[in-house]
Parts: C-alpha cells; sequence; structure tokens
C-alpha cells in the first residue's frame, strides 16, 4: 500500500502539485489519468523520491519514506522514453537490479530467463539494446522492472512510442505480468480508453490536482465534476447550456427533450448539458431517443467507427459510432441520443445529476 498525505511539489514560487492525499492499493493497477502537463510525472517523481516534496508524507507499506532516496525505496520506474543500458546485453539489463540487490547469480538466471519468456524476450537474451527493435527495447525496460519484486513500480506511459500493434498486445499483457507480485503498480496514461482497459482505479490529473479518485469505471459513469467529465472523454465530451422548466430541458439551439426521475427533481433554471460522442447515434436505438438536428462540419472513418462533427446552434458537437456511416458536409443530419446518458452540471462545475 502506498500513501500520499498532503504532497505538494513547488518549483520556485510556481506549485506544480497541490496538495494531494491517496491511498494507492496492490491488486489492481492505480491510474493516473490526465493531458500532458497535468501532472502525472510530477506526482509520480514525487511518490519515487527523484523530487523533493515541498510538504506532506510519502507512506510505503506503512513506513515513512518521505526522507528515503530513491535507491533505498526497492521501487522500479519504467518511463514512455526506455532507458537501457548500451553496453550490456539483454541478459545483462534485466538482470543489473538483481545483481546490485545481492542475488547469487543462480536465482539471477532463473529470475531474468522467466521474466524474459513472460516478454518473448528469450531469443535476444545476449544482443544488445542497438540490436533490438523500439517494441523489443521497451520490453527489455519493462522485464528489467518487473524482475526486480520491487515494493512498488511506476510506469510513466511506457507504451507511448509503440506502434500501435504491439502498444495493444502490451496493453492486454501488462496485467497478467503483473498479477500476484504484491506491488503497488501506478500507471500513467493520457488516454483515457487505456484506462478503461486497464481497470482498477483511476485518479484524475488536471494543472497539478487529482479532481477525482476511484474504481475507474464508476468514475467514467459518475464524474463528479465536468473537469473530470473532460479529462475522461475521448473525444472531447460535448456540452451546451440548457434551461430546465418544469420537466422539459430546452437547448438555447431550440431543441430539447422531456426529463424524469432525480433530473425531474432539480430545481428549474440553467446547467451546463454534458453527454459523450459514444452516447450520440446517426440510427435511432431505441423508443427513448431524442432527435437533435445539426449541420456536418467534419467527418472521419476510424477503423470500424465513424465520426461526425456537427454545428447545433453555438455548439459544435461531435458524433462517434460504430460502422461506416454516410455523412454529407455542409448539410443537416439527424443524431439521437439517450437523455438518459446526459450529465447535469451546476455553474460551480459540479455535477448535479
Amino acid at each position: 500500500m502506498l500513501e500520499l498525505r498532503d504532497v505538494t511539489k513547488r518549483v520556485g514560487a510556481i506549485t506544480h502539485i497541490k496538495p494531494t492525499s491517496m491511498t494507492l492499493q496492490t491488486g489492481h493497477f492505480n491510474v493516473l489519468l490526465g493531458a500532458t502537463g497535468s501532472g502525472k510525472t510530477s506526482l509520480i517523481k514525487l511518490m519515487a523520491g527523484l523530487d523533493p516534496l515541498a510538504s506532506g508524507r510519502v507512506i510505503l507499506n506503512g513506513e515513512d519514506v518521505t526522507q528515503v532516496r530513491t535507491q533505498g525505496r526497492n521501487i522500479s520506474l519504467v518511463h514512455q522514453f526506455f532507458v537501457n543500458y548500451p553496453h550490456m546485453n539483454v541478459f545483462d539489463n534485466i538482470a543489473s537490479p538483481l545483481r546490485v540487490a545481492g542475488m547469487s547469480e543462480n536465482d539471477v538466471q532463473k529470475r531474468v530467463e522467466e521474466t524474459a519468456d513472460l516478454l518473448q524476450l528469450r531469443p535476444m537474451l545476449m544482443r544488445r539494446p542497438s540490436e533490438l527493435s523500439g517494441g523489443q527495447q521497451q520490453r527489455c525496460a519493462l522485464a528489467r522492472a518487473l524482475a526486480k519484486d520491487s515494493r512498488a513500480v511506476f510506469l510513466d506511459e511506457p507504451l507511448a512510442n509503440l506502434d500501435y500493434k504491439l502498444r495493444e498486445e502490451l496493453r492486454e499483457q501488462l496485467p497478467e505480468l503483473l498479477a500476484g507480485r504484491g506491488a503497488v503498480v501506478v500507471y500513467a496514461t493520457s488516454e483515457p480508453e487505456e484506462a478503461l482497459l486497464l481497470g482498477g482505479w483511476t485518479a484524475l490529473m488536471e494543472d497539478g490536482h487529482v479532481t477525482q479518485f476511484g474504481p475507474t469505471s464508476e468514475i467514467y459513469h459518475s464524474p463528479e465534476s465536468l473537469a473530470a467529465a473532460r479529462v475522461f472523454s475521448d473525444p472531447p465530451i460535448n456540452t451546451a447550456t440548457g434551461i430546465k422548466t418544469g420537466s422539459r430541458i430546452s437547448l438555447e439551439s431550440g431543441m430539447g427533450w422531456q426529463v424524469a426521475n432525480a433530473t425531474a427533481e432539480l430545481p428549474d433554471g440553467r446547467y451546463t448539458i454534458a453527454v459523450r460522442a459514444y452516447d450520440l447515434s446517426p440510427k435511432r436505438k431505441s423508443d427513448l431517443d431524442v432527435q437533435l438536428t445539426g449541420r456536418v462540419i467534419v467527418t472521419e472513418l476510424s477503423g470500424s467507427d465513424s465520426s461526425a462533427h456537427f454545428q447545433m446552434g453555438d455548439n459544435s458537437w461531435v458524433s462517434l459510432a460504430s460502422g461506416v456511416h454516410t455523412y454529407r458536409i455542409g448539410q443537416e443530419h439527424m443524431f439521437f441520443m439517450n437523455p438518459s446518458h446526459c450529465l447535469y452540471f451546476g455553474d460551480d462545475g459540479q455535477r448535479v445529476a
């Protein structure tokens, strides 16, 4: 278990990490999700002891390691820019932290071969890093981290610079590779889809601040704020101002729909309404769907998905739907949405329904 107790980071007069408290458990991924510059790497460096705290404490497995140097914490760290020792072959790269820890050569041999098999590196053990592809070099860096039996493993966007196919393969393998190791696993990413695939718990980060922390699926479906909803949406979440009058929501474009349950109980007034691109479809899916109309601006076809950016009043929205759909740029098109998928936020940005 890794506890952060009101940790902060400052460089001069600038605060990079605002007061942050979290408890990260073993047995699942702890994902830091946020855009570039949101503070993910800075927070990992504080956890790993690479940067000094301005205030607060770091507790690892019940031990206060705030003043303990990185080398004394028994942790592993993998960056998105893989780092291997160029003068060593793959075997010695993986073995290096084991030898530093004083492990016998017989045990080193066994541990390196086991880890190499997991990451499909056995045929490359005698090669130098310069003789490997980028993907093989990153697997070598991962193998060195996994072989060590660390108390905590920090993975800072480790797949960001790999090709799509290898990224997909390693995303699937990582939970299995790290399962049962008894280490706290912290994984930083800027991709919401990656956080969902890894599961576990997620901390949403924005401007050096954790906006929400909890089970990944729960945060995705129930963001506490508009800022959290925006961090956890790719494409960006659609937003518009809506006026609630009785049981009806009306957009500034003139379109609207009837509401029920908790939304119907909200006081009449102005709200920010948000809906994810996946919840807007060019085809009606149920009798509960309401129709929206917008002028198509841009269309994209990516693999098995079709997206359409459309103008609806003063708002530019995007629909992302499975399958191939035909849109005509510049023309009006119908889109359908189940109102129960909408999120409602007050003037302070906090979710109200």
